[in-house]
């Protein structure tokens, strides 16, 4: 990751100048020279490499031209061009509710091909049940201090969640095994969520697969919840903030993350197993 839980859109905006003042000097050009070959007063150049002004597409083709760097321009495109998206403060967003927020993933989801979703304390958001989203969006709200509309964003979040139903998508969900026991909501509400998933994983267009905690050998440490869209964009859920990934060398890695933890997973008679044994430890 190059941008930090604490990071701004400015120090996104910072990490892209670094990048492009270290392709400058190692290709061994001084600014006036870099300039010259960009054909741009030099100025510019300083302004770039300074943070104070934001490259253009262009720019960027231009600068990775004259420092024999041209496979870099995507990344570095893409990279400035979603310098103000990369994070984005979770009060800012549910301010006007979490019912809205809801309501604001539907198009991403029905946008998205195949959709890849690891979550090491949560089950997922497409895959809970209403009583499981109201105590987690309820807590939500009181740890962030905004209106507390759960009943409401929990109904949203379980219609958000037919596009799982809807054709056209694919979708493999991954979490630990620890979700299983992690108890949001009294036992009925859990037993619920978790009888839920039994139904869940058997659907044709859903791959559901769970690590076990006994695993002997962990080929991947376990990781920050993430959602991966296609290739085009990984999302990953802090304490107060998404952070949107949307460098294409980044979200190969977080699709290469989430191969190797796929490999540890069970699925299957397997993972119902382990819900059934989740489901027998609530009595």
């Amino acid at each position: 990751m190059t941008i930090s839980p604490s990071s701004s859109a400015q120090a996104a905006r910072e990490n892209v100048a670094r990048q492009l003042r270290d392709l400058r000097k190692n290709a061994g050009l001084t600014v006036n020279e870099l300039a010259s070959e960009c054909g741009w007063h030099h100025a510019k150049t300083s302004r770039i490499e300074n943070a104070r002004t934001p490259p253009s597409p262009t720019d960027i083709r231009l600068w990775c031209r004259a420092t024999g760097a041209t496979d870099q321009a995507a990344d570095l495109i893409a990279a400035s061009q979603h310098a103000e998206s990369l994070y984005r403060e979770w009060r800012q967003r549910v301010r006007t509710g979490l019912s809205k927020l809801q309501d604001s993933y539907v198009e991403l989801y029905r946008s998205t091909g195949l959709l890849r979703v690891y979550s090491p304390v949560l089950v997922p958001g497409l895959l809970q049940t209403e009583g499981y989203a109201r105590a987690l969006l309820s807590m939500s709200a009181r740890f962030h201090g905004v209106p507390d509309d759960a009943a409401e964003a929990a109904t949203a979040r379980v219609q958000r969640s037919q596009v799982i139903h809807e054709p056209g998508h694919r979708f493999v969900f991954l979490i630990e095994e620890a979700v299983l026991y992690y108890r949001l909501g009294d036992a009925e509400a859990m037993a619920a969520q978790l009888g839920y998933l039994l139904t869940a994983g058997a659907l044709p267009q859903v791959s559901f697969g769970i690590i076990p905690t006994a695993t002997r050998e962990r080929v991947m440490w376990p990781q920050e919840t993430f959602n991966v869209h296609d290739e085009t964009l990984a999302a990953v859920e802090l304490v107060s903030a998404e952070v949107n990934v949307t460098q294409p060398s980044e979200i190969a890695l977080y699709i290469k993350a989430f191969e190797q933890l796929r490999t540890m997973a069970v699925y299957g008679a397997d993972a119902r197993a382990l819900i059934v044994r989740a489901i027998d430890a609530l009595r």
